[in-house]
């Protein structure tokens, strides 16, 4: 008699919308382990594990899940380490619907296997048991690796090459590591205690980790290599310059970046200003423009520092939207208010130079361009008015230009992104590796950790040979 499937993923418990949209705490509360086992049960358990090829670390799911499935959760842990070293992190961020959550066969008829949060519970679930085994180091290889930046990137390299017997030291421009993760993330979405014990744990192994030094200010590359003794250095510093509409009004009081606005909040606790030192605007009637994932966070994050309306205003239709489902899906429980179709062409201040309003256009869709969405194309005559007082562009990211400006025979795209060996990570000078945003421009936590990994191959490969004058 065959086995009768659960059609459906296994619900995930979450904070009430009417309660979560006043607070910080994190939205999904996680499996128990009766859902996780109850949730593993649903996988096929294929011969060909599609899902696998979803992962871009190639995390073992078919193994993993087989485990939760039997109670070994230790033994779940274990195998997802051997690949993924932030499981709790990308547990909770990774876009899984578009990656192994994609591929996976049940999902042909049904809802997929719920492969991240499997991966997310048996991450807190090590964590919470305290019984975290430290990784066995290789024998020292004598060799020195710099690592620029703490995101995604920097951390997946850095865990690599310590357990490969070589010495890494990260250099991180701000005054706490994780990169991205730490100040573009907000709390209720990823708690910052999981980044910090993740940080921890690489300084467990013996990584050195060096807050507050801006390399191109403080040290450059050609000196690290030449006077300070390291044998390879690696560019993981993210994409953290933002984008601007370049339209009239934009430098308004009221108006920020996206980055501004969510490192005063999540980095820098603006959120329990005076208690924190740093402030912010709380508008009372919120824009944030743009349809990403960055967007939604910012959106969300508004309802939180007090604000009655927090309204999306997006260029395009709700189907060409690049956030997660899952993104959307909260902000509009919460109350964030979507308005497509519709792009500002100037913002309006008062004498006091604070932004009032902005004019707005409506748009339509025209042909495909480069992404393959339509394009949007302004509709003659349709400019309106929108009253707002705090404004949070959040239209992307490009790699600030520090490095690039201080690394003669760097070579960089157009773009300003680094120019790279796309298998091994290799830039235009010997023994410096780039991978993550800086190479691909604002991208996911996990394609910038799979960049990480194939570099940090790479750069093992070539110290070696290095050491044995190959």
């Amino acid at each position: 008699m065959a086995l009768k499937i659960r059609e459906k993923m296994v619900p995930m418990p979450e904070q009430n919308p009417e309660v979560r949209r006043y607070n910080f705490d994190e939205v999904p509360l996680g499996y128990t382990e009766e859902m996780a086992m109850e949730e593993a049960n649903r996988c096929l358990q294929c011969k060909k594990p599609t899902c696998i090829e979803g992962c871009p670390v190639g995390v073992n799911i078919k193994v993993f899940i087989k485990y939760i499935k039997e109670g070994d959760f230790e033994a779940a842990i274990r195998k997802i380490k051997e690949t993924n070293s932030l499981p709790a992190i990308t547990g909770r961020v990774c876009p899984q619907e578009t990656q192994c959550q994609g591929r996976c066969v049940l999902g042909k008829r049904f809802e997929p296997c719920a492969i991240g949060r499997l991966e997310r519970f048996v991450a807190d679930w090590e964590r919470e048991k305290g019984n975290l085994e430290i990784e066995e180091i290789k024998e020292k290889t004598g060799m020195c690796v710099a690592v620029i930046g703490s995101g995604p990137a920097g951390l997946t390299v850095a865990g690599d090459l310590i357990k490969l017997g070589h010495d890494v030291t990260i250099f991180e421009a701000l005054h706490k590591p994780g990169g991205v993760l730490i100040y573009g993330i907000p709390e209720f979405r990823l708690p910052k205690e999981i980044v910090e014990h993740e940080v921890n744990y690489l300084r467990r192994l013996g990584v050195e980790i060096r807050t507050d030094e801006v390399i191109g200010k403080t040290l450059t590359i050609e000196e690290m290599l030449k006077e300070e003794g390291y044998d390879a250095v690696f560019i993981g510093t993210g994409a953290g310059a933002p984008r601007f509409l370049n339209v009239p009004g934009e430098n308004l009081n009221g108006v920020y970046s996206a980055n501004e606005y969510l490192t005063r909040c999540n980095l820098m606790k603006a959120y329990q200003f005076p208690e924190s030192l740093t402030p912010i605007k709380t508008g009372k009637r919120v824009a944030i423009i743009g349809g990403g994932n960055v967007a939604m966070d910012a959106a969300r994050t508004a309802l939180r520092l007090g604000a009655q309306e927090s309204i999306i205003i997006y260029r395009r239709a709700r189907e060409q939207m690049p956030a997660r489902e899952e993104e959307i899906h909260h902000a509009e429980e919460e109350g964030v208010i979507f308005k497509y179709l519709t792009n500002p062409v100037k913002f309006i201040g008062n004498e006091r130079r604070e932004v009032v309003a902005m004019e707005c256009i409506e748009m339509e869709l025209g042909e495909p361009d480069e992404s393959g969405r339509r394009r949007p194309m302004p509709v003659e005559g349709s400019e309106f008015l929108v009253d707002v007082d705090t404004v949070v562009i959040a239209i992307g990211n490009y790699p600030n230009p520090l490095i690039p400006n201080t690394t003669p025979g760097l070579e960089v795209t157009r773009w300003g992104t680094i120019k790279v060996d796309e298998t091994t990570g290799a830039t235009s000078i010997k023994g410096v590796y780039a991978g993550g945003d800086v190479v691909t421009g604002a991208a996911t936590v996990i394609s910038a950790m799979g960049a990480g990994k194939r570099a940090a191959k790479a750069i093992h490969n070539y110290l070696i040979e290095k050491k044995e004058g190959i």
